[in-house]
């Protein structure tokens, strides 16, 4: 079968991080994303869920608007965090 070139971009850390994931499991990239490709091929989906991060839903950033108008209106008041040990 005849082969070709795929070109993926992305963040330096998130290829690096990757890549050390594939070694760790015995693969390169190329067969890390050729496996992604023939079971999404194979089955019609994407293999894994997907779900939006719940921090940038309408209802978290409509109370984000309303608490940022509170702090500018008032002042806000400032806390110190403590963390344990």
């Amino acid at each position: 079968m005849a082969q070709t070139t795929v070109s993926v971009r992305m963040d330096e850390t998130l290829k690096r991080d990757f890549d050390a994931v594939c070694n760790d499991l015995g693969l390169s990239m190329s067969t890390a994303i050729t496996m992604l490709a023939k079971k999404m091929t194979r089955e019609k989906r994407v293999p894994f869920e997907i779900s939006a991060d719940p921090f940038y839903s309408e209802e978290n950033m409509a109370r984000l608007r309303k608490s940022i108008a509170q702090m500018e209106a008032t002042g806000g008041t400032v806390h110190e965090v403590k963390l344990d040990d």
